[in-house]
């Protein structure tokens, strides 16, 4: 072989990218906290947590208290970040993905108490951003927060500007019989998705669902 095409057969391997087979990706989000809703524990974001961590995340699940929100919103979002913070430190980029009431709450944590300034993609999956008449069914002050044209939801509308950049993504089912209307979780901030799941809490199994928030913290 002539010198001059040595030369170039050697560039090209030194140029040529590797195949996506060579091995996994290096992952987007190191470090994702998963917020539950309301009455719950955090044990239905098992499959969540496990195809992410699958991926190389770290995964934070947190878990409310109270969970039925009798103390408050505001109070509940206030643990959330002693429990980032004492799991993560307090610097550490986060992805934030809160279910139902966990929406709103990790919204005041971002909003309210400084957590936008870690985050790096915010998602909520069936969150009543404009509040549930189903909230009218329970009668604590978060329950009273998530009511339709509370001063709570209101206070969050007019500081969402404090989410800067981040990018937002809001998933939702018309068929939801919680959240009542449906397209409560529809937000001016966020890029809507929209899943025909049949109930409220199938919303963290399917796989559609869980594919698209995958793929986008994670390739």
């Amino acid at each position: 072989m002539k010198l001059p095409l040595l030369r170039t057969a050697i560039a090209c391997l030194l140029v040529t990218p590797a195949h996506a087979g060579d091995g996994p990706p290096a992952p987007k989000i190191s470090h994702a906290v998963l917020v539950h809703g309301i009455f719950e524990n955090g044990s239905s974001f098992r499959q969540m947590k496990s195809r992410l961590e699958k991926r190389g995340i770290q995964v934070l699940v947190p878990r409310l208290k109270p969970a039925d929100g009798r103390g408050g919103l505001d109070q509940i979002a206030a643990g959330l970040k002693q429990d980032i913070d004492a799991a993560f430190g307090p610097k550490q980029r986060i992805a934030l993905i809160g279910f139902s009431m966990g929406g709103i709450v990790s919204r005041h944590y971002l909003q309210e108490l400084g957590g936008a300034s870690r985050c790096d993609t915010f998602i909520t999956i069936s969150s009543p951003h404009h509040g549930t008449k189903t909230a009218w069914l329970y009668p604590t002050k978060g329950a009273e927060q998530m009511r339709p044209g509370s001063e709570f939801l209101n206070n969050l509308a007019k500081s969402q500007h404090r989410l800067g950049k981040i990018p937002v993504i809001s998933y939702h089912t018309p068929l939801d019989l919680m959240i009542l209307p449906a397209n409560s979780s529809v937000w001016d901030r966020a890029e809507n998705l929209s899943f025909n799941v049949a109930l409220h809490p199938m919303m963290l199994v399917s796989n559609k669902v869980l594919t698209d928030i995958e793929h986008r913290l994670a390739d």
